[in-house]
């Protein structure tokens, strides 16, 4: 992990072995990503974006104080109860986002759609 991956978490802290996990669990996945480090969000690329994290910028009435936004880019809109929203940017492009608290949410179904995004922008 690159020491600006480090840095990005210096006001969240604690949520940098979320982000680590995630990160692991990518390579594994895909190897050839790579990782581009802006001032409100982390890029995850192949060719294109495919994924973003980022930390709260703000409070959203329902949401947790401190969680990691995934951000991920599909051909059509998922419908499930761990999507905290999905807009349409672009015709038949839907992003979707989805609250991560712990480790444990980087389960099947989320790592599916991310594995999902990564093919998806591949092919745009």
């Amino acid at each position: 992990m690159s020491n600006d991956e480090l840095m990005f978490f210096t006001s969240m802290p604690q949520m940098l072995p979320l982000y680590t996990a995630l990160r692991e669990q990518l390579d594994r996945l895909h190897p050839d990503i790579t990782v581009k480090v802006g001032k409100t969000q982390i890029s995850l690329r192949n060719r294109y974006v495919f994924a973003t994290v980022s930390l709260p910028w703000r409070k959203v009435k329902g949401w947790p104080e401190e969680y990691l936004l995934l951000s991920f880019g599909l051909s059509c809109r998922k419908e499930h109860p761990r999507i905290a929203l999905a807009v349409e940017p672009y015709p038949n492009r839907w992003t979707h986002h989805v609250l991560l608290t712990s480790p444990a949410d980087l389960d099947e179904t989320v790592m599916g759609w991310v594995d999902e995004a990564y093919k998806f922008s591949m092919v745009k």
